[in-house]
């Protein structure tokens, strides 16, 4: 069974102009396309629009959620609706306390009383480096991230932290023995580093030098590298400055 341009647009409330941008970047290609143009959609293409309008609701740009579908890709249609459901859960429970937040406000103003204020922001998303990171590396780069995490298990997270920790550990130890930033060991290291910010985004020679001096600049930073060895965060910089200059453009 399938069904015309027109008549997805009509169930889901999706124009045709929409419908049809969406099969120019490959985010929804109809199922078949008839004589003359016409494209028709069959019950797959139906559950990927669903997905791409709940991800959409959720705040995403089109090329994050090209991103979390290209993910999605890998696991069943049953496993992908459990993952979109823990989110309308998760942003059910925030909108609920909005609701309650908004409604106390309501009370606070017809009583004429008091809001502690911290009640006042209850409900609210924070993120305290979010707005900063937006600021340095722009709506798309956030966004795609944020989809990334968003699909990510307990035991990615801990393999993630695994693997932080254990490049911190085996960088510490290579410059206690003092060995060149320049050295293949560092280098390799200095390369899983950057593969994990691939999953984000993919820093240029100079945005990943960059980011290696924020290591250093900013204390926040500073501080999860010093914690592990004083001296950490510039021996990163550093490491990082060269892999930019001989591997990157």
């Amino acid at each position: 069974m399938s069904w015309s341009i027109n008549e997805v647009a009509q169930l889901s409330g999706v124009t045709s102009r929409t419908l049809r941008h969406y099969d120019a970047i490959g985010l929804l290609p109809p199922a078949w396309t008839a004589p003359g143009g016409r494209r028709h959609y069959e019950q797959e293409q139906l559950f990927r629009l669903q997905r791409i309008l709940l991800l959409r609701d959720l705040g995403l740009g089109l090329d994050a959620i090209g991103d979390v579908l290209a993910a999605q890709d890998h696991h069943s249609a049953v496993e992908v609706l459990r993952q979109h459901r823990t989110w309308l859960l998760r942003e059910r429970r925030r909108l609920g306390q909005l609701v309650k937040t908004v409604e106390d406000t309501i009370a606070t103003f017809e009583e004429g009383g008091t809001m502690n204020p911290s009640e006042i922001y209850q409900g609210f998303s924070h993120n305290e480096y979010e707005a900063e990171a937006r600021q340095r590396w722009g709506d798309e780069a956030v966004d795609r991230g944020n989809a990334v995490v968003a699909e990510w298990t307990p035991q990615q997270w801990q393999d993630a932290k695994a693997e932080f920790n254990s490049q911190n550990q085996e960088l510490a130890q290579l410059m206690d023995d003092g060995v060149a930033v320049t050295d293949q060991r560092v280098q390799d290291i200095i390369d899983r580093h950057y593969n994990g910010m691939t999953l984000f985004w993919t820093p240029d020679r100079e945005s990943y030098t960059g980011l290696g001096q924020m290591y250093v600049d900013d204390e926040r930073f500073a501080q999860n590298y010093e914690s592990v060895r004083t001296g950490l965060a510039a021996y990163l910089r550093d490491a990082m400055k060269v892999y930019a200059e001989t591997r990157l453009s």
